[in-house]
């Protein structure tokens, strides 16, 4: 049986809010749950979507597995190795193993330095023996890669388009050749046009370079497009998670069936989609300690309030948290 190149183990992390309006009234601190004991895993040349509405992890879940953000407990493993188990000199170094493309293409690339700084600047880090014109010539090539030229070299990032940005952003992430590219809503901020070039990028280059992808997205119709295999994030739980096609033809989490109701019919005639959750919705601070979406579910049952659903296979490759299923 194949490792996983990417393994994440009942990953969680715990923000204590002690300075919030709510928790200076009642005098006590609560407990802000980002990411609850979630576990999925990554083959090599592998694309994993994780999709979910704004709040819900998907983005501290990139930040942890790179270890921007250290975990509260957990174990996040590349290529069999721990990372939670490396020391700072161990850590840099397994970082030319994973990057990270940020959401937005404007505020994640330093206007006061040109690009060949930019593109340069992780391989200062990474391969510091490396001569300055070593260096450039690599630069080259990684814009050449991303359908940039040699005349945007020496250039500053306000002198690009959104979309020409995110492939300076995308160019920086390949610059060490990693195996796995985490991106983290790279399409959000761009037009829809220039969003389908950025994807068919992704695509060339994955398949190019063999590269594997955990792509973070709320836009049903980006992780469709770009997936392998799908995980659907609901308050910090991942509660369904299969091949995309399984997912999008057979969705079984009401949470997930609810999801792609949401989304809008292209004909004026169709009829407004029917929304299944109703009532309160959970929140990641002190959420039920059950269900997350127990008190919003038409199937619920009274020990969705207490008792945690774990994910379970009910058919193949296709996994659900629900007791009800």
């Amino acid at each position: 049986m194949t490792t996983p190149l990417l393994e994440v183990e009942n990953l969680t992390k715990y923000f204590t809010l002690n300075d919030d309006i709510v928790s200076r009234i009642a005098g006590k601190s609560r407990t802000l749950k980002a990411v609850d004991d979630i576990s999925f895993s990554i083959n090599a040349g592998e694309t994993l979507g994780l999709v979910g509405e704004s709040g819900c992890g998907k983005s501290t879940t990139g930040r942890l597995i790179t270890r921007l953000i250290e975990p509260t407990s957990g174990a996040i493993r590349i290529g069999g190795e721990d990372l939670l188990a490396f020391d700072r000199p161990r850590m840099m170094a397994a970082r030319k193993q994973m990057q990270l493309v940020f959401q937005d293409p404007y505020s994640s690339l330093n206007p006061r330095k040109t690009i060949m700084q930019i593109l340069g600047r992780p391989l200062e880090i990474h391969e510091p023996a490396t001569s300055w014109r070593d260096r450039r010539e690599r630069v080259l090539e990684l814009l050449n890669l991303v359908g940039l030229g040699r005349e945007h070299i020496d250039r500053y990032p306000h002198e690009f388009s959104g979309g020409q940005r995110q492939r300076i952003a995308i160019a920086r992430a390949l610059a060490v050749n990693p195996a796995l590219v985490i991106g983290d809503e790279p399409v959000s901020a761009l037009d829809v046009s220039v969003q389908a070039q950025i994807l068919n990028l992704f695509r060339e280059l994955q398949e190019r370079l063999q590269l594997t992808y955990l792509f973070i997205a709320h836009d049903l119709s980006v992780i469709r497009h770009i997936s392998d295999r799908v995980a659907v994030m609901y308050v910090g739980k991942i509660v369904e998670t299969g091949p995309v096609s399984d997912i999008f033809a057979a969705p079984l989490h009401p949470y997930t069936r609810a999801l792609m109701a949401a989304v809008p019919e292209a004909d004026p005639d169709m009829p407004a989609p029917k929304l299944m959750l109703q009532g309160e919705v959970a929140t990641p601070i002190d959420p039920p300690p059950g269900c997350r979406l127990c008190r919003r579910c038409p199937i619920a049952t009274p020990n969705c309030e207490t008792d945690p659903p774990p994910l379970r296979e009910v058919a193949p490759a296709h996994f659900v948290a629900c007791h009800n299923l």
